[in-house]
Formats: C-alpha cells, structure tokens, sequence
C-alpha cells in the first residue's frame, strides 16, 4: 500500500488522490456492504463516499485519522442510502398493494449444491440482513463495522465520536437485541 500525501490531495494531485482512492476502495466497499447487503448498491454508495471525500477534503482537519475520516463518510452515506430506501419501499409497497403488482429483488445468491439449500441460505441471510436493520443506527453502525470490518473498538469509537465503553455496550445491546429478534424468529417458525 503506497502512502498517500494529504497535502497532495489537497493541492489537487490526481495521483495523490487515485492512491487515495487505490489503498481504500475494498475497506469503503466492505462497510457499505456491510450495512446495505447488496454488491451494486454498495458500489454505488462507495463512488459516492470518493466522490465526498474528493469534495471535502480541504475540510479534513487531520483530527483523526484518514482512514477513520473515511470510514466515517461511508457509515454516514450508508445510513443515508437506508433511510432514502426504506421510504421508497414504503412507497413501493403502497404502489404493488394498489397495483397488484409483485415485485422479485434477488440481491443475494448462494452457492451450495441443491436450489433447496440456497434457498435455506439465502432465507437465513435475509433473516439475519433484516434483524440488522432493524437495530437501533448506532448499534447497528457499531455491529457492523465490528463484526463485517473487523474494526477494533478503538477504530469504532473514533469513525462513531464515541467512547470504547459506548462502543462495547452498543455491540452488547446489538448481539443481544438480535439474539432476541432471531430466537423469537426460530421459535414462532417451529413452534
């Protein structure tokens, strides 16, 4: 990984900033994947987090690091990106339910060997993806960049402009809110 010189992305270096761009774009991927589950919606929002930072960059105060700056940028659009969705769907739903329309968005394959355990897969995916979704943001924001990241609680206190302790009761209440949320799923399908 190449060293990228701030000064440079400032003073409007090409260079400086496709290093930028080089040395972060799977981490920036990763964490809009993380929260919106979907390859191309992901990608989507991670040309717009470049395309913010490119944008902002003479803002960047070096107060923390780059990369938690960067980081910060990509939660903050994924959250965006979630909030403008969901009211879509609302949208969307009361359109098909008026229309009588049916509506099939296959974001996730799986690939085992029998269509009948993909589609357990796929079902278990969506299952936990939708219990995500469905924590509190900053439990999900926490959670996420832990679990999809494998962010230090440090690195998440840093991007969130928070304390390690906020951050670790934020990953408890998670684990444990989707505990709840996936044990009465089980439950209530078997029994």
């Amino acid at each position: 990984m190449n060293i990228v010189n701030i000064d440079n992305i400032k003073n409007g270096s090409q260079e400086a900033f496709r290093l930028l761009v080089e040395n972060n774009q799977d981490k920036v991927f990763n964490t809009c994947f993380g929260f919106v589950h979907n390859a191309d919606d992901a990608d989507d929002i991670a040309q717009e987090v470049f395309i913010e930072v490119f944008r902002s960059i003479s803002k960047f105060n070096q107060e923390s690091s780059l990369s938690t700056w960067i980081y910060r940028i990509a939660v903050n659009k994924s959250l965006d990106f979630i909030k403008k969705n969901n009211r879509q769907k609302r949208w969307a739903l009361l359109t098909r339910v008026s229309t009588n329309t049916s509506e099939n968005n296959d974001n996730w394959y799986a690939h085992n060997d029998t269509p009948l355990q993909s589609l357990e897969q796929k079902e278990r995916i969506e299952i936990l993806n939708s219990a995500i979704d469905k924590l509190p943001k900053n439990q999900k924001s926490a959670f996420t960049l832990h679990k999809y990241e494998s962010l230090s609680y440090k690195e998440i206190a840093d991007i969130l402009k928070t304390t390690v302790s906020s951050v670790e009761s934020l990953i408890h209440r998670a684990k444990s809110n989707l505990k709840k949320s996936l044990e009465k799923y089980y439950f209530n399908k078997f029994y």
